[in-house]
């Protein structure tokens, strides 16, 4: 009997491989055939060779353009179904397809038929994927001959009206071709296209990497481009309309708890050469000590160069080099004429590196001369080493360092190469509500610097202050102090709401040294789409945790912290993972957990020492030099900062362990967050974290593929997307526990 199924099984598969075509979907099988079954049929998956997406965007109404190019690679002509989910909360319009230049009409099913299209495909492939799915709408075409290795074009264009909240619309493409795809595609390139009558102010994509190209206040160009890749999530962009001169775009997720997760993008867009740049003062703080001879104070140099360079007309400067004795240039702040910055070019030319290290004295001329009231001031602090001269006490260094500062100056710290002390460059930075930069020994420094200062060189409001008010409460805002607001950037708040109202945010800082207020309307809302702000808002919780424990030392309370929002959230990092193993590991000791509800440790084999990996990892979180201690400050920075999925995954290359069946596995890919909520992979099986925390004790069982199964799909739509993760999950779903099995 087991030989029997298992030829069934093998017959199953063959009948329906699937080929993604990050769009659309195509089902293929042996053509000539009467029925799917055929079990001379080798399943062949089809390549995708290329992928160009254009779309053009008219305020709410868009137009997408695929063109997709897959070869057959196999001897026999194929036949199959091509099928287009629908994206959710997209109302489609128009939809043709062009096939190697003959146009083709495509049916379009609603989302209960197509739940049924789906649910058959699952029947007979035992891939449960498509669930995913299986609240869309679909399109469906039959495409048939795929001839025997030739290339098969296709071109899809299709009109929606796109969903709008709080201003803001969002454009969604389906990408996600991990799962279905068997090769990388070779090409994917997206080219989006945007014009509206209201000005754009908010562009934000949480999903990948994106070029923003802004032509005027109303027209605006997005491209995203790679090679070899197999795209993990659906491409999203989020676009902020706002007549402010400050623009804003709320989006807000709301699921099973009783508080939601908002996201608030805030951005200037468009800056012309009439609108008002903040006149600023600038600081350039030169470590010329012995250690940074060679190619460290050539590049420095030249990075110094650049930002003299690109002064605006109106900002004053002033360079302080330091080595045993710090030295300033002009004794005060001068202003960026072409006399100052030649004098100033032949004072850096001029600089050779010798003598020992003194911090504190550099810092005292810096923060000599009082700021003005009418601009900001800023220092940029490079050095390569740890203080030699003077005070050498970190702790009491930072403290001289905050009452020379008096003026709370923001200081950028830039630290070059190795031996150098993160914890007094991080709290420098961490007291002055700047960022920290380290550039590694094979790094140009010139680069680094220079791209830094591009983006920090044109203020537009400083002392920002964000206040909401009445109607709702919000809580554990990140980051907690706001960075000013340059030309050409934006800033990306996370927070805690507490229930569904409208209400006002107030923007409030200084322009020139007059104080000047936005106020915009919002409504927080009760939306379960925006799900992957939960996750990041998650990141964000951690990676602040994290630094005050990198700086202040190991706390229960934060590390308590830290193991619960890391485990709920799914972030799974070098630093994360060693406190949520060990939490678990204690809990099994102590009998709190089941040993057959037990997600992280029963993973690994026996002689893998990833749990050593991961505790030296955590631990160079209290290093103060070296190059662990370098990366876990940048890592947790980054987390602090997260505005993008990947943000999440600190660290992945070094989450690598063996399994049980002595499997390469990586640790931080085995985790995904559904509907607010994290999923471990363990082998075949995927745990819902909720089932380990759950007081219920039996286990609804329910056979993959049976009719209790599709029942539960039918009866609970929202469990699909549960079980479309594979054959083996456990979860748990309106105050019940369910395990699908085999």
């Amino acid at each position: 009997m087991k030989y029997l199924k298992r030829i069934i099984y093998i017959i199953l598969t063959l009948i329906i491989p699937i080929q993604v075509l990050a769009g659309g979907i195509i089902i293929v099988s042996p053509s000539g055939t009467s029925t799917w079954v055929s079990p001379r049929f080798n399943p062949y998956t089809l390549e995708s060779r290329s992928i160009k997406v254009d779309v053009k965007i008219n305020g709410q109404y868009a137009k997408t353009t695929i063109e997709q190019v897959f070869y057959n690679p196999s001897s026999r002509n194929l036949q199959g179904y091509f099928l287009f989910p629908v994206p959710k909360g997209a109302v489609i319009k128009n939809f043709s397809m062009n096939i190697n230049g003959k146009m083709m009409q495509a049916e379009l099913l609603d989302a209960k038929k197509a739940r049924k299209i789906y649910e058959d495909i699952v029947r007979k492939s035992l891939d449960p994927a498509l669930l995913e799915y299986s609240e869309q709408a679909l399109f469906k075409l039959r495409i048939f001959p795929i001839e025997a290795r030739k290339e098969k074009r296709i071109k899809i264009t299709y009109t929606e009206v796109l969903d709008k909240d709080n201003n803001t619309t969002e454009y969604q493409f389906p990408l996600n071709t991990k799962k279905y795809s068997a090769k990388p595609l070779h090409n994917v390139a997206i080219k989006i296209d945007i014009e509206s009558n209201s000005k754009i102010k908010t562009l934000y994509s949480p999903s990948h990497d994106v070029e923003t190209i802004r032509k005027s206040d109303n027209k605006a160009v997005i491209g995203f481009e790679a090679k070899n890749v197999k795209p993990t999530s659906d491409f999203k962009l989020y676009i902020g309309y706002d007549k402010s001169k400050i623009g804003m775009s709320l989006l807000s997720y709301k699921g099973q708890s009783n508080n939601g997760f908002f996201m608030l993008n805030i951005s200037p867009g468009l800056i012309k050469q009439q609108d008002k740049i903040v006149s600023k003062d600038i600081t350039f703080v030169l470590d010329v000590s012995g250690s940074m001879t060679g190619e460290n104070i050539k590049q420095a140099k030249n990075a110094l160069n650049f930002c003299i360079d690109n002064l605006n007309k109106k900002d004053k400067f002033e360079i302080v080099k330091f080595s045993t004795e710090a030295e300033a240039l002009f004794k005060k702040r001068v202003v960026a004429n072409s006399s100052n910055i030649q004098q100033a070019k032949t004072f850096i030319k001029n600089i050779r590196a010798i003598g020992g290290t003194n911090i504190a004295e550099a810092f005292e001329l810096a923060c000599k001369e009082k700021q003005s009231a009418d601009r900001p001031h800023m220092i940029i602090f490079i050095t390569d080493g740890k203080p030699t001269i003077g005070e050498t006490n970190e702790s009491r260094l930072v403290k001289q360092i905050i009452k020379s500062n008096s003026e709370s100056t923001r200081i950028f710290t830039f630290g070059i190469g190795d031996n150098i002390n993160t914890h007094l460059l991080d709290k420098i930075t961490k007291e002055t509500k700047a960022y920290r930069s380290y550039i590694a020994p094979n790094e140009d420094i010139e680069i680094k610097i220079s791209n830094f200062y591009n983006k920090i060189s044109s203020p537009i409001l400083t002392d920002i202050k964000l206040s909401f008010g009445s109607g709702v409460r919000v809580n554990k805002v990140y980051p907690k102090e706001l960075p000013d607001i340059f030309k050409g950037s934006s800033i990306t708040v996370l927070g805690r709401f507490n229930k569904t109202a409208g209400t006002t945010i107030t923007l409030e800082g200084k322009v020139n040294g007059r104080t000047e207020k936005f106020t915009y309307k919002a409504k927080f809302n009760q939306n379960s789409e925006y799900d992957f702000i939960a996750p990041l808002w998650a990141t964000r919780n951690v990676g602040y945790l994290l630094d005050q424990i990198r700086l202040n030392g190991t706390n229960k309370e934060l590390v308590d912290e830290v193991i619960s929002l890391s485990k709920k959230y799914g972030i799974i990092t070098p630093y994360t993972s060693y406190l949520i193993l060990e939490d678990e590991k204690i809990n099994i000791t102590r009998r709190r957990i089941p040993r057959e509800r037990v997600i992280f440790n029963s993973r690994f084999a026996r002689t893998d020492n990833f749990m050593d990996d991961n505790e030296e990892e955590f631990n160079n979180l209290g290093k103060k030099s070296g190059r662990g201690s370098i990366q876990s400050s940048s890592e947790v920075q980054n987390l602090n900062k997260a505005k993008k999925l990947k943000d999440i995954t600190q660290g992945s290359s070094r989450m690598v362990y063996v399994d049980k069946n002595g499997n390469t596995q990586n640790f931080a890919k085995q985790v995904r967050n559904i509907q607010g909520r994290a999923f471990y992979q363990n082998g075949k099986q995927w745990t819902d974290l909720y089932v380990q925390k759950s007081k219920i004790k039996k286990f609804d069982r329910i056979k993959f593929a049976s009719k209790e199964y599709f029942a539960l799909i039918n009866n609970s739509p929202k469990t699909a997307r549960y079980l479309s993760l594979g054959r083996n999950v456990r979860f748990v779903h309106n105050k019940k526990l369910y395990e699908i099995y085999e």
